[in-house]
């Protein structure tokens, strides 16, 4: 028996407990998903019927068709199409936007995918909230305000129980607020972990879209120079350097991660944010305390305020610059070296430090993808990150013109990579 079927069978039986009136054993099934059971028995959702209805939305259809085009999150929806459609068709995947509430908004992908959704009413209108449909990954997603992932007997709906999600929240670059979701749903290729990592990657090229759109040319404080600020510099095999002015020191990777951390979340985190971010299951709130403690003493207590903790110098760092590359659209064979060198990206289990490594991953793949350049695909194509990256030896083998010397090599790693994955 594969790990997965193991897994979904030991799920499914944890959820048959569950709705016996057994507690699940601990290493049966996720806390994320068990407390989310919970939360669904206790406002009386039904597990065998809960498939949301349209009349929930109590809208006409032109008050849908009006309050969508509104919706901010349907600004970004070309966006969306552009990094996802193309990858999903044919796929039986769907992509949905949601808003705040967990109302589709926008249900994309081939026609047969979309009325297969439809058979579970995962069709626009309808709300897609824990508190309507129990547990799911666009419900489950607004309710912690992070990204998920629902896999197969995991949702609380029998009737859903067929399907795999992966979700994460959109937020207001200005105010922090959460906008809406963007889901993938469809069957056993979103289980993958790879379906989470894509979510957040679109996510986060989501919100610096938004970002740009909201900053105001009209405010000369928008085009203000920089403070002289720290250099946070993490990547690499010369350790993890802070540097401030004249003065360098090292730091624990701990702290590296936190001020990583505190980089890409400007507005700030409290203590059981950052706590969840540094470890799977979570770090002790006294220990979160004494590491930012020590981290200001180290560094100068002026580095870091609390409620919520946030930094209060201008800091960059060596990832953002390979994000800022990224985002340019330049040389991405330099992006592609610096991420290569790994350190800390690659030697960090701190769950926050994972995410980010694998949105500046899928960011680079999919900006690369996209561009078509032939020196950049060779380089990711030898890399460690894209050596068996299907699509992307597929797309070297089209940008490469007929006759080329190379095309045999590359035809014959897609067919290794064919074999192999059973693509």
């Amino acid at each position: 028996m594969s790990d997965s079927v193991s897994a979904s069978s030991r799920v499914r039986r944890a959820y048959e407990d569950f709705l016996s009136g057994i507690t699940p054993a601990d290493d049966s099934v996720r806390s994320l998903v068990r407390d989310s059971w919970a939360r669904s028995v206790s406002r009386g959702v039904n597990p065998g019927e809960a498939v949301p209805d349209n009349d929930a939305v109590s809208m006409t259809a032109a008050e849908f068709a009006e309050y969508r085009a509104a919706h901010p999150i349907t600004a970004v929806r070309p966006l969306v199409q552009s990094l996802m459609l193309d990858d999903i068709a044919d796929t039986g995947v769907v992509v949905a936007l949601t808003d705040q509430a967990g109302r589709l908004l926008w249900v994309e992908g081939a026609t047969d995918a979309r009325d297969k959704a439809a058979d579970i009413n995962f069709v626009e209108g309808s709300l897609w909230s824990e508190e309507v449909v129990g547990t799911n990954a666009p419900g489950l997603a607004l309710a912690v305000d992070r990204g998920v992932q629902v896999v197969g007997p995991e949702h609380f709906a029998g009737p859903v129980q067929q399907w795999s999600c992966a979700a994460a929240p959109v937020h207001d670059p200005m105010t922090g607020h959460v906008i809406g979701v963007i889901d993938v749903t469809g069957g056993r290729e979103v289980a993958a972990p790879f379906a989470l990592a894509a979510v957040r990657s679109v996510v986060a090229a989501v919100e610096r879209e938004l970002q740009s759109r909201a900053v105001d040319l009209a405010d000369p404080a928008t085009f203000s120079p920089a403070p002289v600020g720290a250099r946070l510099s993490v990547l690499g095999s010369g350790g993890y350097l802070w540097r401030a002015g004249a003065s360098e020191r090292s730091l624990s990777r701990r702290h590296a991660e936190i001020l990583l951390l505190l980089e890409a979340f400007p507005e700030g985190l409290n203590t059981e944010q950052l706590a969840l971010l540094l470890a799977e299951d979570g770090v002790d709130p006294v220990t979160v305390r004494a590491e930012i403690s020590r981290l200001r003493r180290d560094l100068g207590t002026d580095v870091v305020a609390s409620r919520p903790y946030r930094l209060t110098v201008e800091l960059s760092s060596d990832v953002s610059a390979v994000r800022d590359r990224i985002g340019a659209g330049g040389d991405l064979g330099a992006a592609i070296d610096l991420l290569g060198r790994g350190g800390l990206l690659a030697e960090s289990s701190a769950p926050g430090v994972v995410e980010l490594f694998e949105e500046l991953r899928e960011d680079l793949r999919s900006r690369l993808i996209a561009q078509g350049d032939v020196a950049a695909l060779r380089k990711w194509t030898s890399s460690t990150h894209g050596r068996d990256d299907l699509v992307a030896w597929r797309r070297l083998e089209h940008r490469l013109p007929a006759g080329h010397p190379d095309r045999a090599v590359v035809g014959g790693r897609i067919r290794l990579l064919d074999k192999r994955y059973g693509v």
